[in-house]
């Protein structure tokens, strides 16, 4: 085999005179097998080695294969590692099993806790029942100094279990060593707590009030130098100086009315959104509006337009605000739950009501003097009360809602009442009877989070929370009109108030993006809308005596007149 091979020369030389004798002369250990690669000898079939080897499987030995295995059990390995636990895991949770963590939860709170509290804690790589522990850089204490205990000292109860014993068996109830029954401060315990109330009062050690209680003291703020005029007449009188308005005249209606179409002023005072706006009775010269920001202001629609004065006394958003009969007087109620009565010429605070709990809506009962010192209030806890504002006291309370009272709103001259409540329904009350008269309620009826009586008062416009307003004829039967529906504005979510004009020939609200919607009421078409404000357009009132004055107010905490 040694004679085929042949050796070439480096040279490169293309000669055919080779020298035999020179081949034949090189070493043998230069002479290897190249024809067929190296073979461990110990894997072949016969050897000692390849018997004991488990790489192979044993021919003999196998079993004929009844189906045809898959590719992942072609290759699937016969020996695995062993099992650490010595003894088969089964299927324990839903993807397989689940071994126990290395530290329970517990216990490596504990442990966390210790460290950030004493900078040191056991060391978990060691075994958690070892007494090794792990200390914080740059912390005092070492690993020598403190040795953590896992056992607490137990508490001793003074045990009885004879039950012969009647009189001194305790069983589970047995009373701890050294334990007291009646638990004192002491005088230093005491005075931290006379500190603590004394803070929690807003008062100091003099007895004197803190500047908080100042600030919501009740007082009012005048913005105007001449409150009075020539004759001595204060604003709350009317101006006789204004041309075509006759608003000495209470009964007096415009023939026809007009839409607005121009921005004439912006009230600008408060500072968070404003819930609610009146018009001063009889005559709407003066305008009173109530703001989140615990604030009332009473405006001039005329003349200047002036600020006239600021009410302060709510601790929290004002929620609803009413005049009484003449003017002379309001109420306004607030998220502090509070009721208070206020002077409108003066601003003095005359009296407070509270119950402890929300008033949702206010109303004075205006029919006639004698009725005009009660007032109702819808409550959060279902609710409707009557209070006299001479005595303070509840006169009436009218319990029949499901729901937070949102709306009370009289008619009939003052004789009757319709209140609306978050339990999707309407009622009509009888003064003075605790009982509803009559009771309007459907499947497909929404909540009613605003009223408005028309001036003839003969409807009712009611915004309800699926973006309609319907009518009520409020005559004699309680009946809702299924022709006077007026749609296209998006309210759902926010109790934004509609208004008729003088005439009754226009309906007006605003909606939720801030716009402003004029309907035809007799044929229930939208005539026109415009943006009015950048956010809610929470409340309309158009000015009794004018023709086209629409007054606005948002929650970008301006009021708008338009004409």
């Amino acid at each position: 085999m040694s004679s085929a091979l042949v050796s070439y020369d480096d040279s490169g030389s293309d000669s055919d005179d080779h020298d035999p004798e020179v081949e034949m002369k090189l070493p043998e250990s230069m002479l290897q097998i190249v024809s067929a690669p190296q073979v461990d000898a110990t894997m072949v079939r016969g050897s000692s080695t390849f018997k004991n080897s488990e790489r192979f499987i044993d021919v003999k030995n196998c079993k004929e294969l009844q189906y045809n295995p898959k590719f992942n059990e072609l290759y699937r390995p016969e020996f695995g590692p062993s099992n650490p636990h010595g003894q088969t895991i089964g299927k324990n949770f839903l993807t397989g099993s689940l071994e126990p963590a290395y530290m329970s939860e517990a216990l490596f709170e504990y442990q966390r806790k210790n460290f950030h509290a004493y900078g040191i804690a056991s060391d978990p790589s060691t075994g958690a029942k070892t007494d090794q522990t792990v200390s914080k850089p740059g912390s005092s204490k070492t690993i020598d100094d403190v040795k953590l205990s896992g056992e607490k000292k137990k508490r001793k109860r003074l045990v009885n279990d004879d039950p012969a014993d009647i009189e001194g068996y305790k069983g589970p109830w047995a009373e701890y060593e050294d334990e007291q029954k009646i638990a004192r401060p002491t005088e230093e315990e005491q005075q931290e707590l006379i500190e603590i109330l004394a803070k929690r009062k807003n008062v100091h050690a003099g007895g004197t009030v803190n500047k908080i209680e100042e600030e919501f003291k009740d007082r009012a703020t005048l913005h105007i130098k001449d409150p009075y005029d020539y004759q001595g007449r204060s604003f709350l009188h009317p101006p006789h100086d204004i041309d075509g308005v006759p608003l000495h005249k209470p009964d007096h209606i415009p023939n026809r009315c007009f839409l607005p179409k121009k921005l004439l002023h912006t009230y600008v005072g408060h500072s968070k959104p404003i819930n609610a706006i009146r018009l001063f009775p009889q005559t709407g010269h003066l305008l009173l509006s109530c703001s989140a920001d615990s604030k009332i202001k009473l405006w001039e629609l005329y003349n200047e337009r002036r600020s006239i004065m600021t009410y302060h006394g709510h601790r929290q958003a004002v929620r609803d605000i009413c005049f009484n009969r003449h003017g002379d007087r309001f109420i306004s109620s607030g998220y502090d739950r509070a009721i208070k009565l206020w002077d409108t010429e003066t601003g003095q605070c005359i009296r407070k009501f509270s119950n402890r709990k929300f008033a949702y809506c206010i109303r004075f009962n205006t029919s006639d003097d004698s009725h005009s010192h009660y007032f109702l209030s819808g409550m959060s806890d279902k609710k409707i009360l009557c209070w006299d504002c001479r005595s303070g006291s509840i006169v009436q309370e009218y319990d029949r809602h499901l729901g937070a009272v949102n709306t009370v709103t009289l008619v009939d001259g003052g004789r009757r009442f319709v209140s609306t409540s978050d339990d999707k329904s309407l009622r009509v009350w009888e003064w003075d009877i605790p009982v509803d008269v009559k009771y309007i309620a459907d499947p497909s009826m929404h909540a009613i989070p605003a009223v408005t009586a028309a001036p003839n008062n003969k409807w009712l416009a009611c915004q309800f929370m699926d973006n309609k307003i319907q009518a009520f004829a409020c005559m004699n039967r309680f009946k809702l009109n299924q022709k006077k529906i007026f749609t296209g504005h998006m309210v759902a979510g926010y109790a934004c108030s509609p208004d008729f004009s003088p005439d009754m020939s226009y309906l007006v609200s605003g909606d939720a993006d801030g716009k402003l919607f004029f309907w035809d009421w007799k044929t229930t078409k939208l005539l026109t809308s415009f943006q009015a404000h950048e956010n809610v357009c929470i409340s309309t009132l158009w000015q009794p005596h004018e023709t086209s004055k629409v007054i606005t107010a948002g929650w970008d905490n301006l009021i708008k007149l338009w004409d």
